[in-house]
């Protein structure tokens, strides 16, 4: 006899077999919420975030998720690791060490690393980068410990101040390649990268170094706050088919996260993003 299928399973089209809602796409819902939203629209995944994480308790959420019959695609975020003062540089080891335990415990098979950007009051960008090398030397055995990724997220160039010394996914593979498979790979974001001319040849090389797929659209005009410059599917100018088609023929068969930072899509109905979000996965990106 089959075992009962669960509330997920119930309800999934099979064409959403991969997908996974990213919490920051419907942003006001809590982690309770998200679940619910999961389940109720057919999708089997959802990446989640450490806040609203922590703000319910971690393994009160570990058993929402898990009794919902969802898979956790991945948790964000770690990184910021380019401190120069080594009372700083210790405290962000400790937090990301705590952000491993805690996709462990919630079975996040990786953690997103936003590395990181210069030090206030520095020019030093090869510095910055140096140190987020011994920061990931530190921590990648133990992840490799408690069977989570370090998944290197490579950030569009207009971050690499602030947010993100790592741009390309190029240098982001040159740093993972260092390190054994299974301990740290890198995220493949089509809003981050889907500028770059040598993009499909580094797809190509990452083969299994590919830790996360994740997929939003690139809007035009650029917002004030940049950050916010994401969009739905279709509502921006990157064609999304050509990069799911090139991380498959790379050996990439995980889930596919929708992350949007997007202050009107934050705003709407998160029910009615999700309904979108699901028709523009199945047209633009299957």
């Amino acid at each position: 006899m089959s075992a009962t299928p669960t509330p997920a399973e119930r309800t999934a089209d099979p064409r959403l077999a991969r997908l996974s809602l990213n919490q920051k796409t419907t942003n006001r819902w809590s982690v309770a919420e998200a679940v619910d939203g999961c389940v109720r629209a057919g999708i089997p995944a959802i990446g989640l975030w450490r806040e609203p994480v922590q703000d319910m308790g971690l393994d009160h959420a570990a058993k929402l998720v898990r009794d919902a019959g969802l898979r956790v695609s991945s948790l964000c975020r770690g990184g910021f690791l380019t401190a120069a003062d080594p009372v700083e540089r210790q405290r962000a080891l400790d937090d990301n060490r705590r952000a491993i335990d805690e996709a462990a415990t919630l079975g996040a098979p990786c953690v997103v690393l936003v590395v990181g950007g210069l030090p206030e009051g520095s020019r030093d960008l090869p510095g910055a980068r140096a140190r987020v090398a011994d920061a990931v030397a530190e921590l990648a055995p133990y992840a490799g410990e408690h069977g989570v990724r370090l998944a290197l997220e490579p950030l569009h160039p207009m971050y690499c101040a602030d947010r993100a010394v790592l741009s390309t996914l190029g240098q982001a593979l040159d740093l993972a390649e260092k390190f054994p498979l299974d301990r740290v790979g890198v995220v493949v974001d089509t809003f981050h990268v889907w500028w770059d001319p040598t993009v499909w040849a580094q797809i190509s090389r990452a083969r299994l170094r590919i830790a996360s797929f994740q997929v939003c659209d690139f809007n035009l005009p650029i917002p004030s706050d940049a950050l916010l410059a994401r969009g739905m599917m279709g509502d921006g100018v990157i064609e999304h088919r050509p990069f799911r088609v090139a991380v498959d023929e790379a050996g990439y068969t995980g889930d596919i996260e929708v992350e949007i930072f997007n202050a009107d899509i934050w705003a709407a109905d998160p029910d009615e993003v999700v309904a979108t979000m699901v028709q523009r996965y199945i047209d633009l990106v299957l």
